[in-house]
């Protein structure tokens, strides 16, 4: 499977997590249970964006460099974990709250910004070889995980 069909398929489940976060927020009682989301969201996010600059970003780092989107892309990344760390300091419920909004929100902007062009670009400029070649090293990635780290127990 080629990388850019991992990526898009992780955009999909964060999309569905975005869309429950949405749901779920208003409904929120208290401080600790956004912070309790906001930092699972943080978890997920650094994980896939790891993945992303690792992988696809690193070897299309020149073109991205030529088109002026680099900075962009960079800029995207920190401001979304700007705000999910500004949830945990935040002192009311209503701005974690819009914290956690305002995250949410740049994440799906970062994403549609990365299907649009981050995406086909790595199609058009990498290989097919290449592309399943770093599909390959993200199953190499996700095999290295410990067991328990899911929730999981061996066999």
């Amino acid at each position: 499977m080629k990388i850019t069909d991992i990526l898009l398929a992780e955009h999909v489940v964060f999309h569905n997590i975005f869309d429950h976060i949405e749901k779920a927020l208003p409904q929120l009682k208290s401080l600790a249970e956004v912070r309790a989301l906001a930092a699972l969201l943080e978890d997920l996010l650094q994980g896939h964006s790891r993945t992303e600059d690792d992988l696809l970003l690193a070897p299309l780092e020149h073109c991205l460099e030529q088109i002026g989107q680099r900075d962009t892309f960079e800029h995207e990344h920190q401001e979304v974990d700007i705000n999910l760390q500004r949830v945990r300091k935040a002192r009311t419920l209503p701005e974690a709250r819009r914290l956690l909004q305002h995250a949410v929100t740049y994440s799906r902007k970062h994403f549609d910004h990365e299907e649009r062009i981050l995406f086909p670009m790595a199609e058009k400029v990498l290989k097919t070889t290449t592309l399943r070649q770093l599909g390959q090293a993200w199953l190499k990635r996700r095999d290295a995980i410990p067991t328990g780290a899911l929730g999981t127990t061996p066999d």
